[in-house]
C-alpha cells in the first residue's frame, strides 16, 4: 500500500477493479485487455499480496513462486520495472530474464533465489535445459500478450512450458485479442476462470483519442509526414511501421531533413532498441519510428501522437497502436494514413470501434493544392 501510495495510485483502472479482488481470492483470470489497460498492476499487486502471505523462511533457498512470461524483452524489462515499484517495502526478490544478451548475469541472479520471474519464452526454455531454473514450486503463473506469442511464433515454446509447471497455480492469461488457438490454450490451461473483458473500444481511453483519416497517395506519405512533423512540434510522436525495412526507410528520410529520431524493430540489437526507448522517454528523443512488434516496450502516460504511416494487417492492431497516447487521464491524437489500396482495412477498422474517423485535409508542398478526400 505504501508503494502503490508513492506511485500516487488511487483509483483503479477497469482491469485492476476486475481482477485484483478475484487474484487475490485464488482465482483464475482470463482478462481480453491490451498493454496500457493497467493490466500488468492488475495481475502484479495481487501477486505480491499472495506471496506476502505465505514468505520462505530467513535462510532458505528460495525456489521461483511467480512467472510471468511475456513475449518481447522490452515488455519484461517493463514488467520487470513494475514488480520493482510495487514491492519495493517488500522482501520479496524478483528478476527478468530474456535473450540476445550474455546469460551470465541472468543465470547469477537466479542462484541467489528470486520469488518473481519475468521471461521471454526462448530464454526460459534454454536456462530450464541448461538446469539454471526449476518450476516446480510456482504458484502464480501469468502468460501476457497470448496472442502477440502467437504472431511471434512463440506458441510453440508455450506449448513446451507449460507441461513443466505445477498442475495446481493459479492462472492469469491476458490478451488483446482471442484467436483459436489462443482460445484452445486458456481451456486447457484455466480452470473455471473468470473473465474480465476491457477491449479498447469498450473502454473511455478510447474516447480521449481524437482520430483523424489523410487520404493520401503512397508517393505523398514522405512529404505528409514532413508535414504533420513540423506542425506538431510540441508533442512527442510515434510513428508505425509496417515493416523493418520500412521503418528504416522513414527514419533515415527523417534524419536527412533534419528531423531527429530513431527506429526500434526486431533487427535491432538489444542494447540499441533499450537505448532508442529510454532516450524516447526521457524526452531526448521525441520522435521514435516503430514496428508493431517492437512498440509493445512503449508505455509512457504523456505520448502526444500517434501516426499510421503504413496501414495495420488487422483492424484490432489499430486499437492497440493508438491506445499507446491519451493515457493516465491526458488527451490524444492519432493520424491514420490511408491509400486506395488501404480503403477496406480503413472500413474494417471503422466497423471494429463503431466510429468512423474524422476526415483531414492537407496541403502538398509542391502545388499548395488543398486535398479532400
Amino acid at each position: 500500500m505504501r508503494a502503490l501510495l508513492e506511485k500516487e495510485y488511487e483509483v483503479p483502472t477497469p482491469i485492476q477493479e476486475q481482477t485484483i479482488p478475484a487474484a487475490k481470492a485464488g482465482r483464475d483470470i482470463l482478462g481480453i485487455a491490451q498493454t496500457g489497460t493497467g493490466k500488468t498492476a492488475a495481475f502484479a499487486i495481487p501477486i505480491i499480496d499472495r506471496l506476502m502471505e505465505k514468505q520462505s523462511a530467513k535462510g532458505a533457498k528460495r525456489p521461483i513462486k511467480a512467472l510471468i512470461v511475456t513475449p518481447t524483452r522490452e515488455l519484461a524489462i517493463q514488467i520487470d520495472d513494475s514488480f520493482t515499484d510495487y514491492a519495493k517495502h517488500t522482501p520479496l526478490r524478483h528478476t527478468v530474464i530474456f535473450g540476445g544478451v550474455n546469460q551470465n548475469p541472468q543465470t547469477k541472479t537466479l542462484a541467489g533465489g528470486v520469488d518473481i520471474l519475468t521471461a521471454t519464452p526462448g530464454r526460459l526454455l534454454d536456462l530450464i535445459g541448461q538446469g539454471f531454473i526449476s518450476l516446480d514450486s510456482v504458484e502464480e503463473f501469468v502468460l501476457d500478450e497470448a496472442d502477440r506469442m502467437l504472431d511471434m511464433g512463440f506458441i510453440h515454446d508455450i506449448r513446451k512450458i507449460l507441461p513443466l509447471l505445477p498442475e495446481k497455480k493459479q492462472t492469469m492469461l491476458y490478451s488483446a485479442t482471442m484467436p483459436a488457438e489462443i482460445a484452445e490454450i486458456s481451456n486447457k490451461l484455466l480452470h473455471q476462470p473468470l473473465k474480465i473483458d476491457v477491449s479498447p473500444e469498450r473502454t473511455a481511453v478510447f474516447d480521449a483519442i481524437e482520430q483523424e483519416v489523410f487520404f493520401v497517395e503512397k508517393p505523398e506519405k514522405p512529404a505528409l509526414l514532413v508535414n504533420l512533423l513540423n506542425e506538431k512540434k510540441d508533442k512527442s510522436v510515434l510513428v508505425f511501421s509496417r515493416t523493418k525495412h520500412g521503418a528504416d526507410k522513414i527514419a533515415r528520410s527523417l534524419n536527412k531533413q533534419q528531423i531527429v529520431c530513431e527506429a526500434i524493430h526486431g533487427n535491432k540489437s538489444q542494447n540499441a532498441r533499450q537505448k532508442a526507448l529510454n532516450d524516447f522517454k526521457t524526452g531526448k528523443t521525441r520522435i521514435i519510428i516503430a514496428t508493431d512488434i517492437a512498440a509493445r516496450g512503449i508505455d509512457i502516460n504523456n505520448l502526444g501522437l500517434v501516426i499510421n504511416y503504413d496501414m495495420p494487417d488487422v483492424a484490432e492492431t489499430y486499437v492497440h497502436r493508438i491506445g499507446r497516447t491519451g493515457r493516465a487521464g491526458n488527451t490524444g491524437l492519432a493520424f491514420t494514413f490511408c491509400t486506395e489500396d488501404d480503403r477496406q482495412m480503413l472500413k474494417d477498422i471503422q466497423k471494429l470501434t463503431g466510429r468512423k474517423l474524422d476526415l483531414a485535409q492537407w496541403q502538398t508542398q509542391k502545388g499548395n493544392s488543398q486535398l479532400h478526400p
